[in-house]
């Protein structure tokens, strides 16, 4: 009954901290000045820029958006950083995250091509939050909408309206069913891969130590996630409908979950590497009653997969709604896309059976050590996307922190696809954190090992 209450106050807890930290992110206060007005969304901008734009056309959205950034600068100038900042904000929430180009981009391009984007746009609000100089933030905002216009270009043809009012000669790539196919494939395959890791893991875990009839609550975690993620869509959709002042709630809630799976993945990850000695498992089932598991552990293996589920679910969600939209609206119809789908959940069977069937053959040694070493990774991976979500949602102010030394490796490090799935970002503010809670999992990891080995000296000197 004790344990029943205390799981019933964590999930309390937890609930709180997610709803006051998305209460507070969005909003921010500064001095107030003469305001120059601006288009908040692509719906508003579109009917005026593009009245005959019958598509939506990443051309035509980054010109919208550069409209969107040059209205902060000038509100910037004149000294109203209220609405500066809110420019800067519509910028990314009502134009860049909404109509398709963060996805596409995503899909398309790359992933960390998204994220430099992303961090872009936080750099951008940076700069006026923190008054660091119109100069500054003039740069800032001419390197992020070039590189818009780079990307816009290997996504979308040009259109006569856009060469018109930009003076740009034709160009650009068409957009074909192929492409809707690669990126509903690359979305659901990419955000899932994630969850299947942990989910599998957990599930193989609870076979192999003979705890079979122990996975409803994993089952029944993974589900409730899938309902959350789509409530937790709805009520986004609601919200960035009101205001885009709210957008940046999705990237708080990421966070906070990320930041939640971190410290339930790194207990279950100790939990098991405790666990890796045969001696050490044997004193362990005889401790309880063969073939359980407690109430305790059973509730962090189950929150552990709504987490891992939950984290990815909503983000999917929100991906999938404009792409079949847009599919639509350029005749090509969404074949493709449930196509893309339907070969990234076959992959993704494929994973989750080679995890939860082929590893139960290894030795138990091998198998706990390696299922632990596995979920220390993701906790680690998950720390570094999770402080990452909460620095683009304003949560966290620390940005451009210096390390003398440590900050200029850091700097070196690539953005790519394989680096940006383990949540590794060439940042000072998400990689020192990840090395942090590295060493201390390699230490855990040594106190562990040699505790498995008292026990195992033990257990043979007992059987002499």
């Amino acid at each position: 009954m004790a344990q029943r209450v205390s799981n019933k106050r964590i999930i309390a807890f937890l609930f709180a901290v997610l709803v006051a930290l998305v209460a507070i992110a969005p909003f921010s206060a500064f001095a107030e000045g003469e305001e120059i007005e601006h288009y908040a969304t692509w719906e508003e901008a579109k009917p005026v820029y593009f009245p005959d734009s019958t598509t939506t056309n990443m051309n035509e959205v980054a010109y919208a958006i550069e409209q969107c950034m040059n209205a902060g600068l000038a509100n910037y100038e004149a000294g109203n950083m209220d609405a500066a900042y809110k420019c800067m904000q519509d910028g990314y929430y009502g134009y860049y995250e909404v109509c398709g180009f963060e996805r596409q981009t995503m899909s398309r391009i790359s992933g960390a091509r998204k994220n430099e984007i992303e961090l872009l746009y936080k750099a951008c609000r940076q700069a006026v939050k923190k008054d660091q100089g119109l100069d500054v933030a003039q740069a800032t905002v001419e390197e992020l909408t070039t590189k818009l216009y780079e990307d816009a270009l290997l996504l979308s043809p040009t259109t006569e309206a856009f060469e018109k009012l930009t003076g740009s000669a034709a160009g650009g790539t068409t957009v074909t069913s192929g492409a809707f196919f690669l990126e509903a494939f690359i979305i659901l395959l990419r955000e899932g891969l994630e969850a299947i890791l942990v989910i599998g893991g957990i599930i193989a875990y609870l076979v192999k130590s003979g705890n079979k009839k122990k996975l409803k609550p994993v089952y029944i975690g993974s589900v409730v996630a899938i309902a959350c993620s789509a409530l937790a869509t709805w009520a986004l959709s609601i919200l960035k409908a009101k205001s885009t002042m709210f957008g940046a709630s999705q990237e708080v809630i990421e966070g906070v979950t990320a930041l939640l799976a971190v410290m339930v993945l790194f207990y279950v990850s100790n939990w098991m590497l405790n666990k890796s000695e045969t001696e050490t498992w044997n004193r362990y089932i005889d401790d309880k009653v063969e073939g359980s598991v407690s109430k305790g552990n059973m509730f962090a293996l189950g929150f552990t997969a709504f987490l891992a589920v939950f984290r990815e679910g909503a983000e999917v969600i929100l991906f999938y709604q404009p792409m079949l939209a847009d599919a639509q609206s350029q005749n090509i119809g969404s074949g493709a896309i449930w196509l893309g789908v339907v070969a990234a959940v076959a992959i993704l069977a494929v994973v989750f059976i080679a995890i939860r069937f082929f590893s139960v053959k290894l030795p138990l040694k091998p198998f706990f050590l390696a299922t632990s070493i596995l979920m220390a990774i993701m906790s680690i991976a998950f720390l570094g996307s999770g402080i990452k979500e909460l620095l683009e949602g304003d949560a966290i102010n620390l940005w451009n922190v210096h390390i003398p030394i440590l900050s200029d490796l850091v700097a070196k490090i690539p953005e790519n696809d394989v680096l940006d799935t383990f949540g590794i970002y060439p940042h000072i503010e998400t990689v020192v954190p990840q090395l942090i809670l590295l060493v201390i999992t390699v230490i855990l990891f040594i106190i562990a090992q040699k505790k498995n080995k008292k026990i195992k000296k033990e257990a043979a000197e007992k059987a002499e």
